[in-house]
């Protein structure tokens, strides 16, 4: 993601002049990249948070006032050792005490609250600042509820199983915060929490986000009704997309992996607009939205501004996104109802790379030398993944076929690698040929094929048949909409699930 460039003076610039002998010319001082982390409600806060960093001491002491104070760590002990990084848990709630009634109706926010969390994520950051990894943890998941004082009814509660999300309902951010340790033993070294209302006040005041979509998504119980394709969501409309658990049937993993797509957009917009690099835009824009949110008392003026500067060469690849790894995303507790159960070998070697500061998703591989830039992906709604291909030849261009294989191979199509000569050589435009039934993964493999002719043939099966011809040029990159494989959201960076 490029960097959004200093205004450029329009006085005339002062002739050249060679540096004395032996001396170095001074270069013009840039401004800091602002951090780019954060994680779907707390998103837009973190960005803008962290990003205090470069712009100065004097602006972030007069925003602090505006945050409210927990002590979340409160008397607690036998605590996990800390690593190295930094742990930071982000916490959205459901408050919405201060939206208008019209909002309530338009965004289908009416009903009581449950005053518990909405969505709970953790954020390493690493020791050298190079990294965030932040994974999502199911606010429907299992959990053993540590023994503590009900913070409403004052009554004493033994260690018990829950949905991760009551934690704060029965002892707010202190109990939030011993769950979470005790579930991940990864240390808690500050604590953020933001509601609906902040959320809405973060999107509008930095001019909304873009969203794109491979396909319609439409959910009765928040009103979200968007049709394919690239969307500019105000804070309301993306209140509906980030709470949306009806789009499919993925219900809370579904929207778990929306909230990581969204989250990257609004860094995106957040960092592209110009609030980090214009000190009263950013001041107005923080005021805005820090009225409703809160953190631990620790987590001040020294801190944001230390983590700013560490943070100043952070980029958008830098960041990296997971989910808890699910062994049953229904598993029944009597008294409690369907639960999330979390993958116990697969979320300790998760939670261990937290400890260990190390990296979540697998490294990008090196470009060959000499090779241009790749474009960037086309979204589809199947992922290539799970499409079987065969190739044809339909033209007298030898090796055509197997060029053709392997270059949706390297995009991710399970292809035969045996691809055979055509019917009939002189086939003018390449054809691709589906089942009625595969009629999504046809249009995704068209979409990887530009220019391509779609035929369906009935009772042909899952595997697609293309047919090269002569109008054939490339293979355009694609990715899918959703990266849900048997319950687990595998690790990805944050620059790979924006808006291609």
């Amino acid at each position: 993601m490029p960097v959004p460039q200093r205004p450029q003076h329009s006085r005339p610039s002062p002739p050249r002049r060679r540096p004395p002998r032996g001396t170095r010319p001074v270069r013009p001082r840039r401004q800091d990249e602002r951090p780019r982390w954060g994680m779907r409600v707390a998103t837009g806060l973190s960005v803008l948070v962290l990003g205090a960093g470069g712009i100065g001491h004097a602006v972030v002491s007069g925003l602090e006032d505006g945050i409210g104070r927990v002590d979340p760590f409160k008397d607690m002990k036998n605590r996990p050792q800390g690593g190295h990084g930094t742990n930071l848990l982000l916490v959205g709630t459901d408050g919405r005490d201060t939206i208008t009634e019209e909002e309530r109706k338009k965004y289908r926010l009416g009903g009581a609250p449950c005053h518990c969390t909405d969505t709970i994520m953790l954020v390493h950051l690493s020791a050298d600042r190079r990294r965030a990894s932040v994974v999502s943890l199911p606010r429907d998941s299992y959990a053993e509820m540590p023994a503590h004082t009900d913070r409403t009814t004052g009554e004493r509660h033994e260690s018990h199983p829950v949905k991760l999300n009551a934690a704060y309902a029965e002892g707010g951010p202190a109990l939030t915060v011993r769950t979470v340790e005790n579930m991940t033993k990864v240390k808690v070294d500050h604590y953020l929490e933001i509601d609906f209302t902040s959320f809405m006040k973060t999107v509008d005041a930095v001019g909304g986000v873009e969203i794109c979509t491979a396909g319609p998504m439409k959910d009765a119980y928040t009103g979200l009704d968007l049709p394919a394709g690239v969307h500019e969501l105000n804070g309301g409309q993306a209140l509906q997309y980030v709470r949306s658990r009806h789009v499919d049937v993925a219900a809370d993993l579904g929207r778990m992996e929306r909230q990581q797509k969204f989250m990257a957009a609004l860094i995106k917009q957040a960092t592209s607009s110009g609030v980090l690099l214009n000190p009263m835009r950013f001041k107005d824009v923080s005021a805005t939205v820090l009225g409703s949110v809160r953190a631990d008392k620790d987590f001040g003026t020294e801190q944001m501004l230390a983590l700013g500067r560490a943070m100043k060469d952070f980029g958008p690849a830098s960041s990296e996104f997971a989910s808890v790894p699910v062994d049953d995303p229904s598993f029944p507790v009597e008294g409690i109802g369907s639960t999330v159960r979390w993958d116990a070998e697969k979320s300790k070697k998760l939670f261990r790379a937290l400890r260990e500061d190390e990296p979540l998703a697998p490294a990008r591989p090196k470009p060959k030398a000499g090779a241009g830039k790749r474009p960037p992906a086309a979204l589809v709604d199947v992922a290539p993944e799970d499409i079987r291909v065969q190739v044809y030849n339909g033209t007298p261009k030898d090796g055509l076929g197997r060029s053709v294989d392997e270059a949706l191979r390297a995009t991710g199509f399970t292809t035969t690698e045996a691809p055979l000569n055509g019917e009939a050589r002189d086939r003018e435009r390449t054809l691709v040929e589906y089942d009625p039934r595969w009629d999504r993964s046809a249009k995704s493999l068209a979409t990887a094929l530009p220019g391509s002719e779609l035929k369906p043939v009935k009772d042909q099966g899952p595997q697609m048949k293309v047919t090269v011809g002569a109008d054939f040029t490339q293979v355009r990159p694609v990715r899918a909409e959703s990266r849900r494989t048997t319950g687990d959201l595998a690790p990805v960076r944050g620059d790979e699930v924006v808006c291609p």
